[in-house]
């Protein structure tokens, strides 16, 4: 007998009794809701939901902070679970009512009286959003990978930089050139019209040397 005592597995008893907890938990709001008032039952289911999702708050990324996981008073109480989702008791005060807020309006995730089946839908939710985090991260990456590949390195602008220096001495040669073929035009002109005028001269006066 000491053997089968001793390869019982202890977690299934511990939770076992949690859930046995859990069951007068609720047990005992139920015959005291009105004692209590609402809002204080409505607080004790919300944190029992809380304690069920602990360890799944623990696994998030501590660098991923688009989570809440809080209890926030007001006129109704919800636990955040991030910035558009919150979890908020239905009117019947037992059952569990998973909203999210988008721009078309307030949407129904879940309502159900099961805290295991709104557990599991919590846990999902957190999932795709960890998962949605991480395509953003990896697509924002990739753009701007691609950017950098079409931005010019620092070889390439000092390619184009020589090229665009190339092009100017090119010019100057060209311009310096037509300069000097005008110089020589002129020179010649000049050379042809003193000869032309010394011509004229000894042709007008033969006698005068």
């Amino acid at each position: 007998m000491s053997e089968l005592h001793d390869n019982v597995v202890p977690h299934e008893k511990v939770r076992s009794l949690r859930d046995a907890i859990r069951k007068v938990r609720i047990a005992e709001m139920e015959r005291t809701d009105v004692v209590v008032g609402l809002q204080e039952s409505e607080r004790t289911r919300l944190e029992l939901l809380s304690e069920e999702l602990i360890d799944v708050f623990k696994e998030v990324p501590e660098d991923d902070d688009q989570f809440a996981f809080q209890i926030v008073p007001g006129t109704q109480l919800r636990l955040w679970i991030d910035m558009t989702s919150h979890v908020l008791m239905g009117r019947d005060q037992h059952s569990y009512r998973f909203v999210k807020e988008t721009r078309l309006g307030r949407m129904v995730l879940l309502e159900t009286a099961d805290i295991d089946d709104m557990a599991d839908c919590i846990t999902e939710y957190i999932a795709e959003r960890v998962i949605e985090k991480e395509r953003a991260l990896e697509a924002d990456w990739m753009l701007n990978r691609v950017r950098q590949n079409s931005v010019p390195s620092g070889n390439s602008l000092d390619q184009l930089k020589d090229v665009s220096e190339g092009k100017a001495v090119a010019v100057k040669p060209s311009k310096a050139r037509d300069f000097i073929i005008l110089l020589c035009g002129l020179a010649v002109g000049i050379a042809v019209g003193g000869g032309g005028l010394v011509a004229l001269a000894l042709y007008a006066n033969p006698f005068s040397g």
